[in-house]
Parts: C-alpha cells; structure tokens; sequence
C-alpha cells in the first residue's frame, strides 16, 4: 500500500480552512508519506496563504518537490507521488492537481470534475515533455520514457526534468448548490466514472460511509490498484477511508 491521505481544518486569520489531500505513491511509499507529513504543513505556513491562496499553493507544491528530493539524495531510490488536493479557504475552495488523482465536485446533482488527469498523451503534456527533450511511448499505456504512466509527480529524480511538480489549480466559490466533494487514487477513477462516484456518494449520510461506499464499489468493479477516497460534505469534516487493494 502506497497511498497516504491528509485532512486538516483549523482557523487563519478569523478564517475556517479546511485541507485535504489524496497522495498516491509509485516505486515505494516514502514521496506519498513525506507529501502527508509535510505538504499541508508547509501551505499553512506560506506568508501568503491566505490572501493569495493560488500562488501559495504552486509555490509551496513546488518547494515541497525540491525538500523531498535533497531529503532522497543519497538513497538510490527513486520514490514518486501523486498529490490531488483540496483547500477550503472561507467559501473559497482551490483544487490543486499533480498527477493521476483526482478530485470531483457535486452541484445539483451534477459530476464536475475539478482536475484534470496527467496522462503523458495529453497533448500539452505530451508537447511539454518533447519540447523539453523527452520521449512519450508506449509500453502497454502511454509512459514518459517508457516507464512512468503519467506526466507530473513528486519525486521521480530520474525523469524530473519532464515530470515536473507544477500544480494546475482551480477556483471555485462554493453556494448552496454545492452537495459533496470526491478526491481519490486513481484505483477508484480507474473504474468508476465520475457520474457514478457522485451518485454512489448520495446514498449515504454520512461521508465516512459514502467513502467506504466507493472504494468497495472500486474493489468488485475489479480495480487491482491500491484505492484511496475521501469524501466531503458541508455538514460533516471527517469523511475518510483507505482500502488495500
């Protein structure tokens, strides 16, 4: 199991803030682990955090990148991590991807996915990649070099001059419309659409139930990735579970 998750709320500034976070590790656990202990520790801390919510965001993604690479330098491995992200600063909420996680919003009912998967054949992924000197080929789905399946992570020293740890990042005033939110690994989105992840989440209260929910339903739909969900409503901030898979 490589996934870790984070969730933090506190008070900045007068203002309620909420964090959470689905890290997805590949080629061992120790960039998905070190993303948990530190990557919303380190936001928190960014001078401008709260009056420039975006800019802290890519800036402390990106810091946060070069940290755990200087932590690695003299081990030979070469750990990497997804991060998919969501920040709840008052009524604003900022989503912020790197890599295959990823995070899905539900108003009125309705799907609305709030990232965008780093896949190498994305065609601007896929021109980045190339214009900075890489190759994206297949090797039973499309890899960077031949061996990573998407085209941002933490970590991946080896391949870090085209897997890159820019954050994209969306915002978004929440309103009344707003029902549930859905951030998981891709072991969920593998094989459950984004319409049916929101539906499933509807039919359960409580968050914790509605995550257990989707990642069993990830499990019989025959997922064999390892499967890491969270699920968010307004009422409730303690919506989280991890399955093996």
């Amino acid at each position: 199991m490589e996934d870790f998750y984070d969730i933090k709320t506190c008070k900045i500034d007068g203002k309620m803030v909420c964090l959470f976070g689905i890290f997805d590790g590949h080629g061992g656990s120790r960039a998905s682990q070190y993303l948990k202990e530190n990557l919303f520790k380190n936001l928190m801390k960014h001078p401008e955090f709260i009056t420039n919510t975006k800019v802290a965001i890519s800036e402390t993604y990106q810091q946060t990148d070069k940290d755990f690479l200087e932590s690695e330098k003299d081990n030979f491995r070469d750990d990497g991590s997804t991060a998919s992200t969501a920040v709840l600063v008052g009524n604003y909420l900022y989503v912020a991807n790197v890599g295959d996680s990823r995070t899905v919003i539900s108003n009125e009912g309705k799907a609305i996915a709030l990232s965008e998967d780093h896949k190498p054949n994305r065609s601007d992924e896929r021109m980045r990649i190339e214009s900075a000197g890489g190759v994206v080929m297949w090797a039973g789905t499309w890899r960077v070099g031949g061996v990573l399946a998407m085209s941002r992570a933490f970590g991946n020293r080896m391949l870090k001059q085209y897997v890159v740890a820019e954050p994209e990042i969306q915002e978004q005033e929440l309103n009344e419309a707003f029902e549930l939110l859905v951030l998981a690994s891709d072991g969920l989105w593998d094989v459950v659409p984004n319409e049916d992840a929101v539906s499933l989440a509807q039919t359960e209260e409580e968050p914790e139930a509605a995550a257990q929910k989707l990642t069993e339903a990830a499990f019989t739909r025959g997922s064999c990735d390892n499967i890491t969900c969270i699920v968010v409503k307004p009422t409730t901030i303690k919506p989280q579970t991890q399955t093996d898979a």
